[in-house]
């Protein structure tokens, strides 16, 4: 075990969240992630606002397959146990488990960020595989090889959360962002090495490549896919769930279910589903009490920009979805290779993107009270 390879954090993680009375099982989605293993469909990106389970996604991908710990043991209690491809997987990879939000003390630039990167990934790389002849100064992706070649075509599973972090650091150049995406191409594409590699984020690869250096990943947004919309968010029966346990554990609910669905509900997938926000549904019942816990932390600064400049008239929009008015607008022309949005349709489709609005039937709204209050103070 390593500081990145087969590491123990994401299990750990994964079964604290398992632990929580308000834990709901997503477990399926590794049925459909296993079939993509060593196949053309290896690469996939799923992008999500904040709050909406990324980080716990990713930690269950990666405590699943990874040989470290006891995964058969977490996953015995879970859904995947059932299907016929279990014990296939579960427990049988080498898994590369990077949060690519985690930065370097003190770290002024990108080369200290990579470099973090690029030498642990090494020391983990000479420590598990000794009769590998791998050079400290070799590139990573070199070092890979030499493991595949030496130990029988050993395969790897990638698994790394908030991908796009570092775009939205001050230090970083758009020099520094194509030397990323760059490094994430000779790391991952092509690579006999790669058996799957799983990338989550805010945003769509798109939005920073506009090249083929990361054409081989497939990308699921919450505005255009509709596969993976049930594995992120709550649905209405789960939240059923959740509140029953609520009124068990809680000697004094505070809590109507009704007051969920006003407060939380309201994120519409291109599969027609309504979501709640995870994130907050277990805060308020955690807590007994309704109150907003989605931030508007993040990268959003050219979100507010458009909208207290009123670019576009989105501001005026705005103000009559925050007052019940949804508003007609075409998200499906979203370009999102765009740094600069330009187009009131562009404009919405990023707060789309962002979990700011929600679109359906041709229309943006704002999707409950806890966003309603966030984009009321930007008015």
């Amino acid at each position: 075990m390593g500081f990145y390879l087969n590491a123990m954090d994401s299990l750990n993680s994964y079964y604290e969240e398992y632990s929580s009375p308000y834990f709901v099982d997503k477990s399926l989605m590794l049925e459909d992630l296993s079939g993509r293993i060593r196949t053309n469909t290896k690469y996939v990106c799923i992008t999500r606002p904040r709050r909406f389970g990324k980080s716990v996604t990713a930690n269950m991908i990666a405590s699943y397959y990874s040989r470290a710990g006891n995964a058969q043991s977490l996953f015995s209690n879970l859904k995947i146990s059932e299907k016929k491809m279990h014990r296939e997987y579960c427990g049988q990879y080498d898994v590369i488990f990077i949060s690519m939000n985690e930065i370097p003390r003190r770290c002024e630039n990108y080369s200290q960020y990579i470099e973090r990167i690029e030498s642990r990934l090494l020391k983990d790389l000479i420590k598990a595989y000794p009769d590998a002849e791998i050079g400290r100064e070799d590139a990573i992706w070199d070092a890979f090889k030499v493991v595949y070649d030496t130990y029988n075509s050993r395969q790897f599973i990638f698994v790394l959360d908030e991908w796009d972090f570092i775009f939205h650091k001050d230090f970083v150049t758009d020099t520094d962002k194509a030397s990323y995406i760059m490094f994430l191409s000779n790391l991952l594409k092509g690579k006999a090495y790669v058996a799957l590699a799983y990338m989550t984020g805010i945003l769509p690869i798109s939005k920073y490549s506009s090249g083929s250096e990361l054409n081989m990943f497939l990308e699921y947004t919450m505005a255009t896919m509709e596969l993976y919309s049930d594995c992120f968010g709550f649905t209405d029966e789960e939240v059923d769930i959740l509140y029953d346990k609520y009124l068990r554990l809680q000697p004094n609910p505070k809590i109507s279910r009704e007051g969920l669905k006003i407060w939380y509900d309201g994120y519409q997938t291109p599969g027609k589903t309504r979501m709640y926000n995870p994130r907050s549904v277990v805060a308020a019942l955690k807590n007994n009490q309704l109150a907003g816990y989605w931030t508007s932390s993040g990268p959003y600064d050219e979100i507010f920009y458009y909208i207290n400049h009123n670019v576009a008239a989105v501001r005026d929009d705005l103000a009559r979805m925050v007052a019940g008015t949804a508003v007609l607008a075409n998200v499906q022309e979203y370009a999102a290779s765009s740094m600069n949005l330009t187009t009131r349709d562009e404009i919405f489709s990023a707060m789309v993107v962002y979990g700011f609005l929600s679109f359906g039937n041709g229309r943006v709204s704002i999707p409950n009270k806890e966003l309603i209050e966030v984009l009321r103070d930007t008015l």
